[in-house]
């Protein structure tokens, strides 16, 4: 079953897209306070946060797996220099 498909069965929000960002901004937020706060809970909220992007990415019709792999591929191929303590993209 996908994200989507559980989202669905479960009579989650399927159609609000923005909506759908919001949610995954509060579950990074959590994911970020149960790092400050060294919770057991850590991987959970990560998950979360993995959930929701996956699940918003097929609601767009986005395949996120090949996004991944095309913006690690255009990562690669970036230079960076440090300049001033700030580390500046200096060649795409």
């Amino acid at each position: 079953m996908s994200v989507f498909q559980n989202k669905f069965a479960k009579g989650f929000n399927v159609n609000d897209i923005y909506k759908e960002f919001c949610f995954i901004y509060g579950e990074l937020s959590e994911a970020c306070e149960a790092y400050l706060k060294k919770k057991d809970d850590l991987g959970e909220e990560l998950a979360d946060v993995a959930l929701y992007l996956i699940g918003l990415s097929e609601l767009l019709g986005i395949n996120l797996e090949e996004e991944i792999v095309c913006k690690m591929e255009k990562n690669e191929k970036r230079i960076y220099e440090n300049k001033n303590g700030v580390l500046t993209k200096v060649k795409e």
